[in-house]
């Protein structure tokens, strides 16, 4: 399968084309090959290169500075898929995008999962583009695939690395306990998109990741407790967290957990997030 690979230098791009590279062709492209704003440049694009899937792994994610970032925003993570989903439509191709739960408000109460179809309710300008994007996609092509995801690491900077380092270099630490959500290893992300393609699923939005739930602090009990640090790690709120470090952010959900009930329905392998995690650890040399 000819396949064209967006924001390819990015974490979970990397991994979809470790996942994706044998067997087919992959047209990796960025910002400085195609600037997915562009819808001109977009459709000539696609016209000539004809892909039979087109995967958008680009994204503005910095979650924190895109409330005051501007219009930016809008335009990478709304009109990109607009044009990217005009395109695919125009030329018969089908298009797999990468969504969030931040298109959910975040309030749902714990005991509960997110459905694909539950109410949106972004809160913040990261989760209220994301959502348009969606949108975007849902009325401009009939052939797609969005997979919602949350809590991604992988190839790149993310918060398994940041623990790391802050466990192997301080005796204590302050980890938010009161937000909710499955830590969702790339290489599995990349791994259900795979296996979308190839089993040609329906179309339509999935929830992709990890299998099972927890909070970051039990998250970063795990990955002190899988690689032998020592380091005390203290549960703490939100907003006592905010507090503490004097900072501002963007509203955080305190329920990110989403169901994969319909992904698993087709077939699709998702594994539990420690098995992930662990996984990770050993390809970092860690475990």
């Amino acid at each position: 399968m000819k396949i064209l690979i967006t924001g390819a230098n990015g974490m979970l791009a990397k991994s979809v084309r470790k996942r994706l590279e044998e067997g087919n062709e992959l047209i990796c492209t960025d910002v400085e090959d195609l600037d997915i704003t562009d819808e001109k440049a977009v459709l000539e694009y696609v016209k000539n290169v004809k892909p039979e899937y087109i995967i958008n792994c680009a994204a503005y994610t910095a979650v924190d500075k895109a409330e005051t970032a501007g219009e930016i925003v809008e335009k990478i993570n709304a009109d990109g898929p607009k044009n990217l989903a005009k395109a695919a439509k125009e030329n018969d191709s089908i298009l797999v995008h990468v969504s969030t739960d931040y298109v959910f408000g975040g309030d749902l109460d714990i005991s509960k999962e997110y459905k694909e179809d539950d109410p949106k309710k972004p809160v913040t300008a990261y989760g209220i583009t994301k959502l348009h994007g969606e949108e975007y996609i849902e009325q401009n092509t009939d052939k797609y695939y969005i997979f919602r995801t949350a809590w991604l690491y992988g190839d790149g900077n993310n918060f398994v690395r940041t623990m790391l380092k802050l466990g192997e270099t301080k005796d204590e630490l302050n980890v938010v306990s009161d937000q909710h959500g499955s830590p969702t290893y790339a290489e599995d992300l990349a791994n259900f998109i795979g296996q979308a393609i190839e089993k040609k699923i329906p179309y339509g939005i999935y929830h992709a990741t990890n299998e099972g739930f927890t909070t970051w602090y039990d998250f970063t009990k795990a990955i002190f407790e899988y690689t032998g640090i020592i380091c005390k790690v203290n549960p703490v709120t939100t907003e006592k967290y905010i507090e503490m470090m004097k900072i501002t952010q963007a509203k955080r959900p305190k329920n990110s957990q989403m169901s994969k009930d319909k992904l698993k329905a087709q077939g699709i392998e998702v594994p539990e997030w420690e098995d992930g995690l662990k996984r990770y650890l050993k390809e970092e040399g860690k475990l």
